[in-house]
This record gives structure tokens, sequence and C-alpha cells, in this order.
């Protein structure tokens, strides 16, 4: 039994050191997104406009939400005459294309029932604009349920200035008031569109992309095809990062996107995103690994680095599912500790009351590493108040988020795009 006991020890703490490796990078890019902060404070003014912008909007049957972003985009503070809003009624049974016209925006009008979803009418979009020969020389990708800040494109103009070719706007939760469910995805975001993006600048990596509020130069969109897989974004940025592209993040242009009010409404984006992600691990993790080997052995340092991130940032699983192992590698510490005291002697619990006590605390340490990079995104992201309160409902949010991962992980959850359930 004491040998069992011991095993099972060893088995934990392997766990814990693999989870240790984990919190350990992302308390990394916590202290880097700190340094950010503090020099982002002392950046210099912007210069006058001189981009001429392109504003893609994917829409299936948006009459409810798109016209709320078109007055906003018409009130942005940037020249009018340099920017021009392009929105694709794709499949859509409802009034999307006429309010589009309303607001002010060119509607382009598609339908196809076999090749659905947002990287498919982005592709014809594209196509469509090139065929027209419109001049640009910058493409902003939004989704129709959002608005943006008054200096989005001002901020982003400055970006494409300085030479940045593929910029992410912090992507942010709108109204985070209405549910604990929603403040909650503020807490997510806050830690993954903020915090994380913020420490990748600072050591140079290459933020990723988020899928609403990305900017690219003109010569980004027309070498690399636009991808039509259930995560676009994801499977685009791992297309630049290996095509030696690096997406850097504008943290003072904001995107605030809607967010469904309940976890049930929110199930059928959740499993888009976690079989999309799990489908990017399988396909791009080795193919990254492997270019950022053959990086570091040709002496180009930066390049392994942008590389190696954007492996790691696929292998970091979601973090309730890191909080959920965590909570479960120190509970089984703590349950084989006291088995350990009561069925061994005394010369076996001093050996195994060493691994015991190593093992809990080294939880102990997982958890507060955690915590501290939950808190500090919140602090980084100024998160309203209710935010912090609704930390106290984020169990019921890992026991959810690790069910439907399992039903991933098992195969259970298999449709293909659907639209995610809107507010009322």
């Amino acid at each position: 039994m004491s040998v069992l006991v011991t095993v099972l020890q060893v088995i934990v703490l392997v766990c814990e050191s693999l989870l240790a490796v984990l919190v350990a990078y992302l308390l990394l890019l916590t202290s880097a997104a700190v340094v950010g902060a503090w020099r982002a404070r002392r950046a210099k003014p912007l210069g006058n406009p001189r981009t001429r912008f392109l504003i893609l909007i994917p829409a299936h049957n948006e009459e409810k939400l798109l016209p709320d972003l078109l007055a906003n985009l018409r009130a942005l503070d940037y020249p009018e005459k340099r920017y021009q809003v392009h929105v694709v009624a794709d499949n859509c049974t409802d009034n999307t294309a006429e309010l589009a016209r309303r607001g002010g925006a060119v509607a382009h009008e598609r339908t196809n029932l076999e090749q659905r979803g947002k990287g498919y009418a982005l592709q014809w979009l594209l196509g469509e604009i090139w065929a027209a020969s419109i001049p640009y020389d910058a493409v902003v990708i939004l989704d129709a349920d959002s608005i943006v800040s008054p200096n989005f494109l001002a901020v982003m103009d400055g970006r494409l200035a300085r030479g940045e070719r593929a910029v992410q706007a912090y992507y942010a939760v709108r109204d985070p008031d209405r549910s604990w469910s929603v403040a909650l995805r503020y807490a997510a975001l806050a830690v993954l569109h903020y915090l994380r993006p913020l420490g990748r600048m600072v050591l140079g990596g290459s933020v990723g992309l988020k899928g609403n509020g990305m900017v690219f130069a003109a010569s980004i969109v027309r070498r690399y095809p636009w991808s039509a897989s259930l995560t676009e974004d994801i499977e685009y940025h791992m297309a630049l990062v290996l095509g030696g592209e690096r997406v850097t993040c504008a943290h003072d242009a904001v995107v605030w996107a809607e967010m469904p009010g309940t976890l049930a409404d929110s199930q059928s984006q959740n499993v888009r995103w976690e079989r999309g992600r799990m489908e990017m691990v399988r396909q791009y993790v080795p193919k990254l690994l492997a270019a950022a080997w053959d990086a570091l052995r040709t002496r180009h340092g930066k390049r392994a680095y942008v590389l190696f991130d954007a492996a790691m940032e696929q292998i970091i699983p979601p973090f309730s599912i890191l909080v959920g192992t965590s909570v479960l590698s120190l509970l089984l510490a703590l349950i084989l500790g006291a088995a350990s005291a009561l069925v061994a002697g005394r010369l076996a619990w001093q050996l195994n009351g060493g691994l015991t006590w190593f093992t809990i605390g080294l939880g102990l340490g997982l958890l507060l590493g955690q915590a501290i990079y939950t808190l500090t995104g919140l602090w980084l992201a100024a998160a309203p108040r209710r935010v912090y309160l609704a930390l106290l409902a984020a169990p019921a949010m890992v026991v959810w988020k690790i069910w439907l991962y399992a039903r991933v992980l098992l195969g259970l959850d298999r449709q293909g795009w659907v639209r995610t359930k809107r507010n009322t």
C-alpha cells in the first residue's frame, strides 16, 4: 500500500511539474505586460492620418446589432474620406443588406449554403473588392455585433506608419454588468486579449489574432489567402508566423463585442473555438516547433522565439482547464498525504512526508501564480468592480468548461459552424 501511495504521489508531482511550466510562462508574460503598460504611458502622440482603410464586416442575419456598429463607425475620429465600410450579408434571411446600405456601407449579398461561415464570407468579399479594383492601404475586420473606440483608426494609422503590417486591437466584452457569465468572459478576455499580447510585445513575440478588431496592410491580405476553417483567425496567424510575419497589439484601440448572456447560449461558440484549437494544435504545433528549431540552429534567435511562443499559445489549455487540473492535483496531493500518514511506518512516512509536503506546496504555488496572473490582467485592463465580484462564481464556470472540453475531446460535439445566439 505504501508503495502504491508513493507511485501515485510521483504521478501527481509529474503532473504538477508540467502545470508549473505553463504557469511560469504565464507569469513571465504577466511581468512583461506590467513593463509594457509602464512603457505605453510614455508613448509618443500619433501623426496626421495617412492610411486608406477598408472596413470589412461579415454579417449573417445581423439586423439587430449591425446598425449600432455602422453608427459607431460614422462617428470615428478619423477623416471620413479615408475609410470605407463594406458589409457582406452572408446567407441572410432578414434585412441585413438593406440596413447596411441605410447605414452608409457598401452592401454585398452572398448566398452559398454549402460554404457557410465567417471565413468563406471574408474570402468571397475580398475577391469582390479585388475584382472592383477598390484602392486601399489596409483592411480592418470587425464582427457585426461590435463597436470600436473613437480613436480606433487613428491608432491603427500610427501603427502602420511605424511599419507594423498586422495589428490586433484589444478585443473586450461589451456590457460586462449584464450577467455573471458575461462578467467572467470579460475577465477571461482581459488576460487573454490584453495581458498576454502586451507581454508578448515586450518579449518580441507575435500577439496572435483574435478574430475581431484585426488590421492588415494591403500587401498582407494579398499575399496570404484568408482561411475558412472553424478558427480562421488562428490559422491565419499560423500562416503569418510561419511566413516570417509578426502580429503586434494596439491595446489603446478597443473593440467591444456582445457576448451571450448565459453559459447555455455560449455553448456552440465555445465548442467551435475548442474544436478549432485542437485542430490547430495537431496541424501547426509540430510545424512551429520544427521551424523554431531550424531558426535556432541557424542563429536566428528572435525568429525562433516568435515561433516557439506561437506554439506555446496553442499548447496552453483554456484557463478554466488549467485551474481545474491545478485544484485536482492539490486535492490528490492532500488525499495521498493523509493516506501515507495512515498506512506508512515511521521511516516510510519520513520518506513520503517530504514528497507530500512538496506536492502540496507546489499545488498551492500553482493556484497562487494563476491568481496573480488573473488579478494583474484585470488591473491592467481597468476591469469594473462587477468583474471582480463575478470571480466568486468562477468555480461554476470552471466545472462547465471542463465538461464542455471533455465532450469536445471525446468527439461528442462535432457540429460545424453554428451562429452564436444573440441577446434580445
